[in-house]
């Protein structure tokens, strides 16, 4: 259990980042809200609060920063995009969980074992939802997306875009440190400040060593953070003017490479392979173009698998060639995604609803037979076809409407690209993929999401339009920028 001191870094997260507004650029202030969140605050521990959504890690620095940008600084954060697109899938985001609701009021009963001489059963229950669910669900939806819109409004400059690499790059430098010690000394840094150990520790070592954790909820999601800054350091190489400056990046990316492959992930590992040689040497338009492709197969695998597109004996052969272990591990994720497309075409629209509803068990005991891994099949089976399109769409969204506005930029002759928004795209797009093993979407998903779609509708060309309306409220304008005014777009 998380100690006293877990629970006060939590409840202290809002002045941090009062104080990061008051010290930074507001562009760098916002990253960091998120950023720092989620590298510092523990894993696991919450706020249970009666009607609203568990306050953590996550949305607690969410809400602290759009709370400071809009209500402190006043600052306008629009809630619908102008792509007509990307305004309905936040719509569908949000508004889809209350079918999901309403669909899912009966409970789901099983015996549970009590004793085996004489046999006695005791009947347990996954609870009902109810109808004061309704609004804790809509509020978490809206919670997930703060980042992503205030990503679109203030990192989508060209200095928002260059914080945000930046950021991702200093981060990564700043926690190789503790996952170094973890390497060596094994993880323990969560029990010996947070008070416990957030996962599974046989999962923690590998290869004779260990994997680092440090204040994330798993190794693996810790490897793909070193991703991440690797990518956003290899972008500072190849954009940096000065000589002096790109030698410091070539070191810390040729430094971030060392630490990833010592974070024992063979996913993580391969991402870096593929896309650093991406980043730094080829065209920015091939790189956008990839992202868009590779997201695409995160928005379509479930239709794929079932079609039998996903070539699975195959990939289970080159995995195994590589490493039986990590094949092993990788059928079993395969073997337990089938399970629970099976227990997700029961509720193939909307879903079956949190509190482990979707998870198959065992009818008598209760037991979980079933443990999903990838990002793709919990969304799938808690909201159904209804959800998941709407937030792999809308993850998805800004890289189709930035290809699509990239070649209208090109025909007329618009400035070119902005360097920074290919690398972030595929950022972007690795954690889609990744989503596909592992529960890996973060603030910090949306954020670049954001960034990008903001990026992208730039790109525009201007036409004067009637004033921004205004919506619930300071700072809520709808499809507007300070001093501009553009048409909706259909994507």
């Amino acid at each position: 259990m998380p100690n006293s001191l877990a629970y006060v870094m939590l409840l202290l997260w809002p002045l941090a980042c009062l104080a990061l507004f008051r010290r930074l650029p507001l562009e760098r202030a916002i990253i960091w809200c998120s950023l720092g969140g989620y590298l510092l605050l523990p894993p696991i521990a919450e706020f249970d609060l009666p009607l609203v959504p568990d306050m953590d890690k996550y949305s607690i620095p969410s809400l602290s920063a759009y709370v400071i940008c809009v209500y402190v600084l006043g600052k306008s954060v629009p809630l619908l995009p102008q792509s007509r697109l990307a305004a309905g899938l936040i719509i569908v985001f949000v508004l889809s969980v209350i079918p999901t609701v309403l669909t899912n009021t009966d409970p789901i009963s099983f015996g549970v074992l009590m004793n085996s001489e004489p046999i006695t059963f005791e009947t347990h229950q996954l609870p009902a939802l109810r109808w004061r669910d309704l609004g804790s669900v809509v509020i978490n939806q809206i919670l997930i997306l703060l980042p992503f819109l205030m990503a679109r409004r203030y990192l989508s400059t060209e200095t928002g875009l260059r914080e945000l690499l930046l950021a991702f790059a200093v981060g990564g430098l700043f926690y190789s440190l503790p996952s170094l010690f973890e390497i060596r000394f094994s993880p323990q840094l969560n029990i010996w400040i947070y008070g416990f150990f957030q996962h599974s520790w046989e999962q923690m070592v590998r290869n004779g060593g260990f994997r680092p954790i440090v204040f994330l909820p798993h190794g693996l999601w810790l490897a793909f953070f070193m991703v991440t800054a690797l990518l956003g350091t290899a972008a500072l190489v190849r954009n940096s003017a000065d000589d002096k400056e790109r030698g410091r990046y070539i070191l810390a990316t040729a430094y971030l490479f060392v630490v990833l492959v010592a974070c024992k992930s063979l996913a993580s590992l391969a991402y870096g392979l593929v896309f650093l040689p991406l980043v730094l040497f080829t065209p920015q338009k091939l790189q956008i173009k990839i992202a868009l492709s590779l997201a695409l197969i995160g928005v379509l695998y479930p239709m794929l698998r079932n079609l039998g597109w996903v070539p699975l004996d195959d990939i289970l052969a080159q995995a195994n060639a590589i490493s039986p272990a990590r094949a092993h591990s990788l059928n079993f994720r395969f073997e337990n995604e089938e399970v629970l497309l099976d227990r997700a075409q029961a509720k193939t629209w909307f879903g079956w609803g949190g509190w482990g509803r979707n998870l198959v068990r065992h009818h008598e005991t209760g037991q979980i037979l079933s443990v999903p891994d990838g990002r793709w099949i919990i969304v799938f089976g808690t909201y159904g076809w209804v959800g998941y399109i709407a937030e792999m769409g809308l993850l998805a969204t800004p890289l189709g409407l930035l290809v699509l506005r990239m070649r209208k930029a090109g025909k007329n002759g618009i400035a070119p690209l902005s360097p920074w928004v290919a690398p972030i795209a595929l950022i972007l797009a690795a954690t889609m993929m990744d989503m596909l093993l592992n529960a890996t979407l973060t603030p910090l998903t949306w954020m670049c999401a954001g960034a990008i779609l903001g990026y992208a509708e730039q790109l525009a060309p201007k036409r004067k339009v009637s004033g921004p309306k205004r919506l619930f409220g300071a700072g809520a304008s709808i499809g507007s920028r300070q001093g501009e005014n553009r048409p909706r777009t259909l994507l």
